[in-house]
């Protein structure tokens, strides 16, 4: 266990503007900082941090504390664990003495799933520089990428061997639990190696350790697919994982936007390139969980992507997510037959950052064109992309930003603003009324039965009818709570405006509600 004197010397040393500043993109305001809370969603500051106090607060979810509770609640580490990791930031040695094997126990899982991936992580790189048939056929691949052995070892790259067995039995004469070695799939059920003849690129968490691999095949085999990657376990969610974040995030914060690219070696060759602040989504689809990992750092995303149907197609089902967390998104599409790799290497890093200053385009606006190029003169075809963007429309929160969107949107497709105006916010309504409806199923266990009940369509329409009543109904309680209560209490500090009026506001704009943070 930690002694108390090493505790203190951590607790002391810690600066909580520095602490939160490596996942949080800060700006002055006065003696405090302000940026958006990590802990939950919003679109304006309501995180601040004291440095004089050395302490944060968020006036939106209520999260506070010092920089041990904000290693704790970001990284989801325990106590002693936030510890280690201030300890290791600030370069502090620790003193320890011993402790239960109770608590060891409750340590020692994920621990072992670290040092496992430290383990593996090292075998591979040695595969990779040591062993023949490894720098034969491994490094070269590399090299013939373009990768110097610089930017190799910087991203922890390596190398599978070419055999059943090499690195399991590796592992297990070293010790390691195969049991372990399973669930980071790193040995398959079988007691074989699940990465063989691959080179290996290593997948970080935010703060630089091995939590994955991804492993691509060398040569042709139809049978086997070109890329495999870990499985998830404790220590690595697909989902709330970006590659190259770890070397990203604090570039990110500095240019305020981030490169958002699909593949492992587009990262690499774009990093070794000096362009630093560069992610992918490593492996997966686009998630929210990932979109709101950039959110931290940025408010704006530049997504590349290829220049095939492929890449354009991908683009256009992706970025509403974007959209609907209120970030701004631009899209670059790249010339025919490149990705950000080989378009990279060939023009160089200058013309590579001009292309896309001059080829960045607005994801809405972009949509809209390419889904009415598709339509050309077809009247049915128009109304399913009118149909379409104001689905995307819709997901856009900002009210002038949208509003933007659909004065652009009419003159393009030659539709008064009304009648898209009129849709979204029929779209809007039935997005309130069915999740208040599942509001009210979770919350009334009455009227769940009641909609559960079997009956005739009659029977099943009646019952909808009296939801959707009881729907608005309990929206306009909760309004004239929240006046009651709340209405001439200041909703924004700098401009001074109401609860009352932000409401009106909103009524006049006819969008959903927002959830009243009061001052």
């Amino acid at each position: 266990m930690i002694t108390k004197r090493s505790i203190e010397r951590v607790t002391e040393t810690a600066r909580i503007e520095e602490v939160v500043g490596n996942f949080v993109n800060l700006r002055r305001r006065g003696v405090n900082l302000i940026g958006l809370c990590p802990f939950h969603n919003e679109k304006t500051p309501s995180f601040t941090v004291s440095p004089s106090k050395n302490i944060y607060k968020c006036f939106g979810c209520g999260k506070g504390g010092d920089s041990v509770n904000f290693v704790m609640e970001h990284e989801g580490y325990s106590y002693i664990e936030s510890i280690q990791y201030l300890a290791k930031m600030y370069g502090i040695q620790l003193e320890e003495v011993e402790v239960s094997d109770e608590y060891k126990k409750s340590e020692e899982k994920d621990q072992s799933l670290f040092i496992i991936n430290e383990w593996a992580k090292n075998k591979f790189s040695h595969y990779l520089f040591n062993t023949q048939y490894g720098s034969k056929v491994g490094l070269a691949y590399f090299k013939e990428r373009g990768f110097r052995e610089a930017i190799i070892k910087k991203f922890d790259l390596g190398f599978a061997l070419d055999e059943a067995d090499a690195l399991t039995k590796s592992a297990m004469e070293t010790q390691y639990n195969v049991e372990l070695l399973k669930e980071l799939g790193l040995t398959s059920q079988s007691n074989r190696d699940f990465f063989r003849n691959r080179v290996m690129f290593t997948i970080h968490n935010l703060s630089g350790k091995p939590i994955g691999f991804a492993g691509r095949i060398m040569g042709k085999n139809d049978k086997l697919p070109k890329y495999i990657n870990s499985p998830e376990s404790s220590i690595y969610n697909k989902r709330k994982t970006l590659y190259g974040l770890f070397f990203a995030k604090n570039e990110i914060r500095k240019q305020d936007f981030c490169y958002l690219v699909e593949g492992y070696t587009d990262v690499i060759s774009l990093v070794q390139s000096g362009i630093e602040n560069v992610v992918a989504s490593s492996g997966t689809s686009l998630t929210t969980e990932q979109i709101l990992l950039i959110k931290r750092y940025t408010s704006t995303i530049k997504v590349i992507y290829d220049g095939d149907a492929a890449g354009i197609n991908a683009a256009v089902r992706g970025l509403e997510m974007i959209i609907a967390e209120s970030m701004n998104v631009k899209l670059v599409i790249l010339p025919e037959n490149h990705d950000p790799d080989s378009f990279i290497q060939e023009v160089g890093t200058s013309s590579f950052q001009e292309y896309v200053e001059k080829n960045e385009k607005d994801f809405v606006l972009f949509k809209v064109n390419l889904l009415l190029k598709d339509a050309e003169n077809d009247p049915i075809k128009k109304a399913n992309v009118l149909k379409d963007i104001i689905k995307t429309l819709s997901v856009v929160r900002e009210p002038i930003l949208r509003s933007m969107y659909v004065r652009e949107c009419s003159n393009i497709m030659k539709i008064d603003e009304k009648i898209i105006y009129n849709e979204i916010n029929k779209l809007i309504k039935t997005e309130i009324k069915e999740k208040n409806l599942k509001r009210l199923r979770d919350e009334n266990e009455d009227l769940k039965t009641d909609l559960t009940i079997a009956g005739g369509d009659e029977d099943k329409e009646k019952i909808s009818q009296t939801v959707y009543q009881v729907s608005d109904a309990y929206q306009e309680n909760e309004l004239m709570k929240i006046l009651l209560t709340k209405g001439c209490k200041i909703y924004n500090k700098e401009t001074g405006e109401l609860v009352v009026d932000r409401i009106i506001s909103e009524i006049k704009n006819n969008l959903q509600f927002l959830k009243i943070n009061c001052i």
